[in-house]
């Protein structure tokens, strides 16, 4: 009998490993599920509340609907449109003595992540993926690598792994290695993947600078986009897989590919000071983009893409588009070709402000209008945009999510 993924009636994914598993098994089981009740704290008795642990990762599921933490002695899964911590696991006693992960990779809302040790005393070896079972409460399996894994990517039916220079992609349900792709050195693990099943798009560097390649294993297609002359500091993709936004290092201008035929079909610009890009996201419509870098601002940019028309007519989609973004700027049509490209930009519509420092990722929110940010100092905040007036976010919501309970 080989291993299989089943989908139970209660919507969560269940592993069922035998003899034959490509992953070694691992039998110890790890601590139980530590639940706590809502708005009560946990304090050892006797002691005072340890402080907050040392995150080293996080991340959205699939959907956005939920994010993952990685610390310094385990990891934590937060709801995100009603903010919650809904569990934690805290590795070697929880009292500061390891325990870290340094990648925490969700599978949507089910009871499979993907976990890679990081930080001063890791959990597990960097060069490991570490399958977690949630209703087992234990690991069920690793891949180990020769080098340090940088990121993990999930869909219900492929395994990504990304290191430094090489992208593995594995079949979910046998662990058999389909795909081994090199890259240009990619030391923050950059790899996208689309998540509408049956048609699997990744995106991952080019073998040179400035380049993205795209993968689209329906068709069994590989294009190549030279995206900037600089080097590549962020891309994402949207859900469908039809649309790739990306920024270089310098940070000032974010481009809009149609991911099939790699057309350029729109740039927008962020500001004209150079800027690191910590994280991109499109809406689930690909109406909106949102850019997050050290500057400390969040914008939210308007695509002129249609989302619906992608498809196979790729060419004739793209043109249309181009044509769109075009028209949009007739105001400033004058200008163009008399002026420097800075003034004929396209500026984000809204734009919220944080503090300079800390790295923040951001993806838009279930709710209407609304971004979802999360900062590598703990901070979790839901604000909402005015699609016609624009302008300054309005916050709705703000936690530290390292200072959270469970519930």
């Amino acid at each position: 009998m080989s291993p299989a993924l089943e989908l139970r009636s209660s919507g969560m994914l269940c592993w069922h490993p035998s003899d034959q598993f490509a992953l070694k098994p691992r039998p110890r089981p790890r601590p139980r599920l530590r639940r706590l009740r809502p708005g009560r704290p946990r304090p050892l008795a006797g002691r005072p509340a340890r402080p907050p642990p040392k995150l080293l990762h996080v991340s959205f599921n699939q959907d956005h609907t939920c994010f993952a933490a990685g610390t310094g002695h385990g990891f934590r899964i937060y709801n995100c449109e009603l903010f919650r911590e809904i569990f934690r696991r805290d590795f070697g006693g929880g009292g500061g003595g390891g325990g870290g992960v340094g990648v925490v990779e969700m599978l949507f809302r089910c009871n499979i992540l993907a976990l890679v040790g990081g930080g001063p005393a890791p959990e597990y070896a960097p060069n490991k993926v570490m399958i977690w079972d949630d209703h087992q409460s234990r690991c069920i399996g690793d891949l180990t690598f020769r080098a340090a894994v940088r990121s993990v990517r999930l869909r219900r039916d492929r395994i990504v792994v990304v290191l430094e220079q090489t992208v593995f992609v594995y079949n979910f349900a046998d662990m058999k290695l389909l795909h081994q792709i090199e890259t240009i050195a990619n030391p923050k693990g950059l790899c996208v993947v689309s998540q509408t099943a049956g048609s699997l798009v990744l995106v991952c560097p080019g073998l040179q600078k400035g380049q993205v390649r795209i993968e689209h294993y329906a068709s069994k297609r590989t294009k190549f986009v030279m995206a900037h002359d600089s080097r590549i500091a962020c891309f994402a993709l949207s859900q469908d897989g039809k649309f790739l936004a990306t920024a270089s290092t310098k940070g000032t201008l974010i481009r809009v590919f149609n991911a099939v035929d790699g057309t350029l079909l729109q740039e927008v610009r962020r500001g004209a000071d150079r800027a690191v890009i910590h994280s991109l996201a499109f809406s689930s419509t690909a109406q909106w983009l949102a850019v997050s870098s050290d500057k400390g601002t969040v914008h939210v940019f308007g695509l002129k893409v249609n989302s619906g028309s992608t498809g196979n007519d790729a060419s004739g989609s793209a043109s249309d588009s181009s044509s769109v973004v075009t028209s949009s700027n007739s105001s400033r049509s004058f200008f163009r070709g008399v002026l420097p490209k800075y003034f004929s930009s396209e500026w984000s519509v809204a734009q919220y402000h944080l503090r300079e420092g800390s790295p923040y990722i951001v993806a838009f929110g279930h709710e209407k209008n609304t971004v979802v940010i999360l900062g590598m100092d703990g901070s979790f905040y839901r604000c909402q945009f005015d699609q016609v007036t624009g302008g300054e976010m309005t916050q709705l919501e703000y936690h530290n999510f390292l200072e959270s309970q469970a519930s």
